[in-house]
């Protein structure tokens, strides 16, 4: 499943939580807050102010990477 700027911060981290330290470098340090689990990656990023297409594109690399390894 590919990630997309439209699913909810938890629902990444609960489905992936290789992921977690990705949100943490890009500056979205509400993985763990209970806003995560109603807000969108994009909604997250706007209210941070970080590039979502970087971000998304970021959680796919780290969960394509992982997946290659098994």
């Amino acid at each position: 499943m590919t990630i997309t700027k439209e699913m909810t911060i938890e629902e990444v981290v609960n489905q992936y939580p290789e992921t977690m330290i990705v949100f943490m470098r890009h500056g979205l340090h509400c993985v763990g807050c209970h806003v995560s689990a109603f807000e969108s990656i994009e909604e997250g990023a706007m209210a941070h102010g970080i590039d979502v297409d970087a971000l998304v594109s970021d959680l796919n690399k780290v969960v394509a990477e992982k997946k290659t390894k098994f």
